[in-house]
């Protein structure tokens, strides 16, 4: 974590960078606005904490130099001058906080640790959009649930390592997803290779992942080069590694090892800067100790281990999912997007999905094209079982007959509820509400003024 301080008063500089540094942060201390500027670059990870008035250009003016820098870089201001007209005049400069001297340690950390967070996410968010432009067919992993979140906070930390990975998750999770995200954020140049191991007729297997010398077998006219070869610089992601014949498993490993591998009938290595990303649906180990996977192998690749969470286990992402799944099915196909009451909605969350994301997509794609049988999936795709109850109808929608409400009403009754929540969950704190819910604190006043909602604090 890291703060850049202006303060021209020598001991309240030395105070302010203690509190800071005892909190965690790496602060560089500044006296006046020209030395902050020389230090700040758009990519600045961390906080600007900043006095107004001065020797120099002010603190408003270093929040306007900061704010054409990155609009989206936190800037605090902190005043012992400070008043309503200068609160509003530094807020609508796009400062993220506002501090009057004298204050507490604890209320300048916790605003500080704030918008550190919220630095963070938008870092990550830019990261995300550069990998999404430099592969526009790739993916996005959806969601927003803790497995998620945590999920994505490891492919973060690990994609950029050169360590070979594996995924294990029920079919239709998402591991090819997963693996093509690995890839993105992992900066390698050279390509992406899938291979689905169990597809590949043991007969070929060696050849179409190690590749052919000319002469190696009847019909090898010319050299081949294999998949790992062709995926110089980039991923190979082997697919149903369960399936992969014993005595491949054994080259494999090999070539793992020493990163080296020989084509079919050559002698020659060839050295091989590749990762490999292995993907499976059961477990390896207990494949090991029947003897249908090499226990060796298993460890070679699986220096990381990515659990994927089955849907179920994670049905708050599910409206996120399906809202996604719908809007690409309908540019597809040229329909409009179909309507869903919250009660389906809940119907939807509470079901079983075995197919997992893959099923929900395939459910979205059917719902567009208004085959999904009165609003709900066909049998096994995610409607709810006998057994589980159907949520009620929440207040917003229709009730005993009458008609549903328009969908913007139903969307604002929802909205107005998820602010009063947030709001609840931070004993009225506007600001923090606003960052839980990552919109503008502007955004978040404008809408508590819509709907007519008062914060609790006086």
């Amino acid at each position: 974590m890291q703060a850049i301080l202006i303060e021209d008063e020598a001991p309240l500089r030395l105070a302010t960078t203690q509190t800071l540094e005892l909190g965690g942060f790496s602060v560089q201390a500044c006296a006046s606005a020209e030395e902050a500027l020389a230090l700040l670059r758009a990519d600045f990870a961390g906080v600007v904490v900043t006095d107004v008035r001065l020797p120099g250009r002010s603190g408003l003016e270093l929040l306007a130099d900061t704010a054409a820098l990155d609009a989206e870089l936190p800037v605090i201001v902190v005043t012992g001058h400070g008043d309503v007209g200068m609160a509003v005049a530094a807020m609508r400069g796009g400062a993220y906080d506002f501090i009057e001297k004298p204050f507490a340690a604890e209320r300048l950390l916790d605003a500080v640790r704030r918008a550190q967070e919220r630095r963070a996410l938008v870092l990550e968010n830019r990261q995300l959009r550069a990998a999404r432009a430099r592969h526009p067919d790739m993916p996005d992993l959806i969601g927003r649930s803790p497995a998620i979140e945590e999920l994505k906070l490891v492919i973060r930390n690990v994609a950029p390592a050169a360590v070979d990975i594996l995924i294990h998750g029920q079919t239709g999770s998402g591991k090819e997803v997963v693996a093509r995200l690995l890839h993105a954020a992992s900066g390698r140049k050279g390509n992406f290779v899938a291979i689905n191991c169990g597809a590949l007729p043991e007969s070929v297997f060696e050849s179409e992942i190690f590749g052919h010398e000319a002469g190696a077998f009847t019909g090898a006219h010319k050299r081949r080069i294999g998949k790992l070869e062709y995926a110089q610089g980039g991923t190979v992601f082997l697919d149903e590694i369960e399936s992969m014949p014993m005595a491949l498993q054994v080259k494999l490993l090999r070539v793992l090892q020493e990163r080296r591998l020989e084509r079919l009938g050559g002698n020659e290595g060839v050295a091989l800067d590749c990762r490999i990303v292995a993907a499976t649906k059961v477990d390896l180990l207990q494949l090991a100790a029947q003897g249908l996977f090499r226990e060796d192998l298993y460890y070679r690749i699986g220096v990381v281990s990515l659990e994927l969470p089955r849907l179920r286990d994670r049905r708050d992402d599910i409206p996120l999912l399906l809202a996604d799944f719908v809007r690409d099915a309908a540019l597809r196909y040229q329909r409009p997007i179909p309507d869903w009451t919250a009660q389906q909605m809940a119907q939807w969350q509470a079901g079983d999905w075995p197919g997992n994301v893959r099923e929900l997509r395939n459910f979205a794609e059917r719902l567009v094209l208004g085959v999904a049988g009165a609003g709900m999936a066909a049998a096994g795709a995610g409607a709810p079982t006998a057994s589980t109850p159907t949520a009620p109808a929440p207040a917003h929608t229709a009730q005993d007959g009458a008609e549903p409400l328009p969908l913007p009403q139903q969307v604002d009754h929802y909205e107005r509820e998820l602010i009063i929540q947030a709001l609840a969950s931070v004993d009225g704190n506007v600001a923090q509400a606003a960052d839980n819910l990552m919109v503008p604190r502007k955004t978040l006043y404008d809408k508590l003024k819509k709907y007519q909602i008062g914060t609790g604090r006086k």
